[in-house]
């Protein structure tokens, strides 16, 4: 196996590229008076969706390199609380920055040649290194999925040039 091959398609999965919608581009151009709105028949608003992969994605990044972390409660622990009519600039960007900068850790584990990813995190009750990687590219995908549906939804696809 060419294990540099693997890590640079691991590193490009997180980042989404490839087949899905990147986040950043998912996200990118959301009217700032959209981001709370539920479409009809919605069950969340894109906000909701962005807050929920960050916080999925510090509770798989924590579990996987913190032995003490003790995850949220499920489900609420992993959504947000009550959801403003209007969300300020700087929850929006703060939110987003937090996300990136939790994926650039993922990123940093994926890169490091000195993480065996097929290991079994120590303290993970035998879950790899690869398969917390994977969690987070997959969880991360399919709820960006559901974003470009809201934003369909809201007649906000694509975006704005």
């Amino acid at each position: 196996m060419d294990e540099a091959a693997l890590r640079r398609s691991l590193t490009d999965l997180v980042k989404g590229k490839g087949a899905h919608v990147p986040l950043a581009k998912a996200v990118g151009a959301l009217p700032a008076r959209l981001r709370t709105v539920r479409p009809p028949g919605g069950v969340h608003s894109v906000w909701e969706l962005v807050e929920h992969i960050r916080l999925a994605q510090k509770d798989i990044l924590r579990y996987t390199l913190d032995p003490s972390w003790v995850s949220p409660p499920w489900p609420e622990g992993y959504w947000p609380g009550d959801v403003p009519r209007t969300l300020p600039d700087e929850a929006w960007e703060g939110a987003l920055a937090d996300l990136q900068a939790d994926l650039d850790s993922v990123v940093a584990l994926v890169e490091d040649p000195a993480v065996d990813l097929s290991a079994a995190i120590p303290h993970g009750e035998g879950r790899t290194y690869l398969r917390e990687v994977l969690l987070v590219a997959d969880h991360t995908a399919y709820h960006t999925a559901q974003i470009v549906d809201v934003r369909r939804a809201l007649d906000a696809w694509p975006p704005a040039p």
